[in-house]
């Protein structure tokens, strides 16, 4: 029961170990200066990865009471990003009054794949495995 647990909470750090990364790449490497709204989420995604190690070696179930709200809120201004440039929320309601708009869009592949929906993704993912693993943690 435990190794499943920890399965999933691997799986979670691993999601968030490379959005992280691939945030990175993208603001330091490819140039791209996030929004404020980016940052936001950043501010959630960023401090997953080192919760979720601590929480690994020896596995801790309580890493979830520190985790899982973390990526629900992030979630949470993933999704709300991901509306505002689908245009479902007007622009006057954004925290994004300096710098870049928080609905441009930088990055898009295949047509439809933005960096606010692989950031939603990514939440998403992290999200799934860490209540998965908190509901097969035995209590």
């Amino acid at each position: 029961m435990k190794t499943s647990s920890w399965t999933f909470v691997f799986g979670a750090w691993l999601i968030a170990a490379t959005a992280t990364l691939g945030a990175l790449f993208m603001s330091e490497i490819m140039g791209f200066a996030p929004c404020v709204l980016c940052w936001y989420q950043r501010i959630f995604m960023f401090p997953l990865v080192f919760i979720l190690a601590a929480g690994l070696f020896p596995f801790d179930p309580k890493v979830l009471r520190y985790a899982l709200p973390l990526a629900l809120v992030g979630l949470l201004v993933a999704g709300f990003h991901l509306l505002l440039v689908a245009g479902y929320i007007p622009e006057s309601l954004t925290p994004c009054r300096q710098g870049i708009p928080c609905s441009t869009v930088q990055v898009e592949w295949l047509g439809f794949v933005t960096i606010p929906l692989l950031s939603f993704f990514a939440f998403l993912v992290v999200n799934a495995l860490l209540i998965t693993a908190y509901l097969k943690t035995p209590q």
